[in-house]
Parts: structure tokens; sequence; C-alpha cells
């Protein structure tokens, strides 16, 4: 028998290296996982007012989105994309940065991941409303067995949730908004570019920003500690801009409910910075439930979306050829563009988002 035989069972891709866009998902987590800790440390003390973090570091991931968009001559949005950039900025650039500060003002670091650990599960079932998306049932279960791990494990090394007060509601509220804002960028970006669609909900939102920036430095100007400025620079920076590189890129890759659930690592993460830098307790069940965690989500990025259609059919080249205009790829201009990368990902005659490359 040759290699080249058809009855040669095809040889099975590692999961990983078959999805690059959970990759990219993962490195856009890891720069998350930072974000809670980091927004505890500057309102611990009151040294910066929630409000202050919230939107003052809005302003300065705007400041580093606009040079990036115009060194880069990237076009305006068209249509209904302003639309959908408005979605976005309202939940990942307004929303859940001010109500995740000023719950953290209230509470610690580990608590806070308690309820972040069901933005996944979240993010996943407003992908599945928003694209309509046809999922095994296993992917459910290895999904919801996800959340309820993280839950407890967050739980448990956390204090667990009380009777819901004003920053468990706070914080719920932040995973709403911050889901739908998530699935609605990740669509985006595959038209606009990844990179580009957390610049253009930036900019959009930079004037609501800047106004509420101010008001929160004449209310309560902000300290002057270096480590405070650092873990602020970090959080406008990273979390608020470079970070959504990576993750917007995986989500445009996809398939996206399933790049989603690489954020059920986030907890585990966000609880072990925590413990280094605001020595807050860790137990045994945390390295338990982080186990647990972990396999869930690999669980449950192998499963793979059920196509709708009955059995795949070969389209003429008419059709490829409709397929790639309704689908056009958008094309950066610049060197400096290409060094930054066109985010997109084409669309094959199924329909899926491929990776470039």
């Amino acid at each position: 028998m040759t290699i080249k035989s058809s009855a040669t069972l095809p040889r099975r891709k590692p999961i990983l290296a078959a999805a690059p866009g959970i990759w990219w998902g993962l490195l856009g987590v890891t720069a998350f996982s930072f974000t809670l800790p980091l927004t505890r440390i500057v309102v611990e003390n009151g040294r910066m007012s929630p409000l202050f973090v919230g939107a003052g570091r809005a302003v300065l991931a705007a400041a580093l989105a606009a040079g990036a968009l115009l060194l880069t001559r990237q076009r305006l949005p068209r249509g209904r994309q302003w639309l959908s950039l408005a979605v976005v900025a309202f939940g990942v650039v307004l929303g859940f940065p001010l109500l995740t500060s000023l719950a953290l003002s209230r509470t610690s670091a580990s608590h806070g991941a308690v309820v972040v650990a069901l933005l996944p599960a979240a993010t996943a079932v407003v992908a599945v409303l928003r694209t309509r998306e046809r999922l095994r049932p296993s992917f459910w279960l290895a999904a919801g067995a996800g959340a309820v791990a993280a839950l407890g494990f967050a739980s448990l090394a956390g204090g667990g949730l009380a009777a819901p007060g004003s920053a468990d509601l706070m914080l719920f509220a932040g995973v709403i908004v911050c889901a739908i804002a998530y699935a609605e960028g990740g669509l985006l970006a595959r038209s606009l570019g990844s990179w580009q669609t957390i610049s253009w909900a930036l900019v959009v939102a930079a004037p609501v920003m800047v106004v509420l920036t101010v008001v929160a430095v004449l209310d309560q100007p902000p300290g002057t500690a270096g480590q405070d400025w650092l873990c602020f620079a970090y959080l406008g920076a990273i979390s608020m801009f470079l970070g959504f590189f990576a993750w917007y890129r995986g989500l445009a890759i996809g398939p996206m409910a399933q790049v989603s659930q690489v954020q059920l690592a986030q907890p585990v993460m966000s609880i072990c910075w925590a413990a280094l830098l605001l020595h807050e307790p860790i137990a045994a069940t945390t390295v338990l439930g982080g186990l647990a965690v972990i396999g869930c989500a690999a669980l449950a990025v192998r499963t793979r979306g059920q196509a709708a259609s009955p059995s795949p059919a070969v389209h003429p080249p008419a059709t490829r050829l409709a397929d790639h205009v309704a689908h056009p790829r958008p094309v950066g201009t610049g060197h400096l563009a290409r060094g930054l990368g066109d985010q997109s990902a084409p669309v094959t005659a199924s329909g899926e988002h491929r990776a470039v490359g």
C-alpha cells in the first residue's frame, strides 16, 4: 500500500496546530488576565478613583489607536460597520472597564474572577444567537462543564458568592455587555480587521471617555506613585488596546464559539497573578480547579460546529467567484499596514473563515 493510496487513513492534525485562532485567542486571554489584579492595585487604597481608571485608560488606548490608524492610513468604516463599532465601544471600552473598576474598589480580584469566569459561556451564547451557528451537543456539555468548573474553582479560591451585592451586580452587568461586544467585534473583525476594529471602537468612544476622565480628575486627582502609573499604563496600552489585536484575530479566524472558550483559563491566570502581586491566598483547590478549567476548555476547543447543510456540494466556478466578491478581503495600505498585518480572514466556498498564509 502506498502513501497516496485511497485506503490510507488521513493523519489527524494536533488540535492547536490545526486551529491558529486558538493560539491568538490564548495570547489575548493572557494579556487580559492581568486586568483584574492590576485594576485592584490602583483602586484598592483610593490612590486612583475607579472612574479615572476606567475612563482614563480608554483615553490612553484611544490615543495609541488613533496614531496607528493615521500612520497606516486606514479607510473609514462604512454603513452598518459604524453601528457595530458603537456596540463594541459600549461593551469593551465603556461598560466593562468602568463596571469592573467600580466593583474592584469594593471586592478582591479573586472574587471578581468568580463572575468574570462566566464570560466565555456568555460570549458563546451571544455568538450562537448572533451568527445562528449550529453546534453539537458535546460543545455545550464541555462549555457548561467548563463554566461550572471555573465558577466553582474561583468561588473556592476567592471566598465564593454570598448574597449578590452591588459589586457582584456590577460584575454581572460587565460580563453581559462584554459578551455582546466580543461577539459583535469578532464578526466585525472579519470585514474591518481585528486591530482596526478595537482601534475604531476606541476612537468612537474617545469623546465620552475624555469627558469622564476630566470629571474624575477634578473630583479626585490621581496619586503620584510610580507603581500605580505603571499598572495604569498596562491597563491602557495592553488590556485596552494591544490585547485585542490577538483576541479579535482569534475570533475572526474562528470558530468563534470555540475560540471564546479559551477564556475559561482566564480566571485561573487572574487568581495566580492576584496571589503573586496582591498576596491573596491560594490553596490546593486552585491547582485542581485550574486543571479542571483548562481540561474543559481544551475539550470545548476540540468540538466543531455542526454544519447546517445536508452534504457538501461542488460549487461551479461562478458561485465561488460570487462568494469571493460578496466577502472581499480588506487591503491595508502602506508598508506599516503590512507590518501590522491584515487581520481579516478570507472566506472559503463553504463559508468558513480560514487563516491567511
